[in-house]
């Protein structure tokens, strides 16, 4: 990782703008807050930028109000979180790419490097961690709004410590966030324990037209337009949904298309067993992890029925 290069960078620039990934989960909005809100007290002028604003689930984290949709102008370092490949940073990176530097901060296995710098590390749990080791490199005091941030990031990820991603220090970091004043019962109910009723209603609806493939071992589900616009909910009120129906027993692949418009789908792999998903969604320009990924196909029976194929062709 080249963690010194990237300290460096960050203490010459004097304007920084950070931004995730489109479709931001947790991990993407935690760690660009966290990082966002310690890089302010080095008194640099930042920017919090997300191309798709900030899920509900996650408005109340710290920081969050000041997150926008646009950079402005070009910045002296440009430092994105969580992204595997710089399509996924959105309209974001048509302005990213007029900075001095860009730093990757990223997690993947699967990636397509893009940026003049990598602090990169696949077998970190999450971008969280990562985050946490380059504010030790900076001497940026982790306090309690930070470590929120941060424990989000870990939480989220790791699915609330439930993936193999797992590892000790994943747990060390949490403990030492904890130690910090971090509220770790408050941050879980948030994330997983108080669903809107838009999303039990979703959810629901995407358990109950699974079809069961290759006897049970591969789980399939659609959720369409009409069901959001029937329940009043939105797009991010489904992202628990793959990770319900691949934790249906015997189910080794899961997956979940929702329909974006009459010609998208947005498409989540999950898989147990180290099975690759993430080779999946790189056949249609998308990618993640081995056991979690995501890719955006044209919404038809064809490609559906090619990516089943695919994932089939996995077990």
């Amino acid at each position: 990782m080249e963690l010194e290069r990237a300290k460096r960078k960050i203490i010459e620039a004097h304007t920084i703008a950070i931004s995730g990934h489109i479709n931001p989960d947790g991990d993407s909005i935690g760690s660009l807050l966290a990082l966002g809100l310690a890089l302010k007290k080095l008194g640099k002028k930042i920017y919090m930028v997300s191309a798709d604003g900030v899920p509900k689930l996650y408005r109340n984290l710290p920081g969050a109000a000041r997150i926008r949709k646009k950079v402005p102008f070009p910045v002296d370092l440009a430092i994105t979180v969580d992204c595997s490949n710089k399509e996924i940073l959105g309209d974001t990176y048509a302005m990213f790419r007029k900075s001095k530097d860009i730093l990757e901060i990223d997690h993947h296995e699967f990636r397509r490097p893009f940026g003049t710098i990598q602090v990169v590390d696949h077998k970190a749990a999450a971008v969280g961690e990562l985050i946490y080791l380059l504010l030790k490199k900076l001497r940026i005091g982790i306090g309690a709004r930070i470590g929120q941030n941060l424990l989000t990031s870990l939480v989220v990820e790791t699915n609330s410590f439930r993936l193999p991603n797992v590892r000790a220090f994943t747990f060390r970091m949490c403990a030492d966030l904890m130690r910090r004043g971090v509220d770790f019962y408050k941050l879980v109910d948030m994330v997983y324990w108080s669903k809107s009723n838009e999303s039990a209603i979703l959810t629901g609806i995407c358990l109950s037209r699974c079809v069961f493939l290759k006897h049970g071992r591969l789980a399939w589900s659609i959720i369409k337009r009409r069901d959001f616009r029937k329940v009043g909910g939105k797009d991010e009120d489904v992202d628990a949904a793959a990770d319900e129906i691949r934790s249906i027993k015997g189910v080794k692949i899961a997956v979940l298309f929702r329909e974006k418009n009459k010609k998208l789908l947005r498409v989540s792999l999950r898989s147990k067993d180290n099975l690759n998903v993430a080779s999946i969604a790189e056949t249609f320009g998308g990618g993640g992890h081995f056991d979690v990924a995501g890719c955006s196909i044209p919404n038809s029976k064809k490609t559906i029925t090619k990516l089943l194929s695919l994932a089939k062709k996995s077990l």
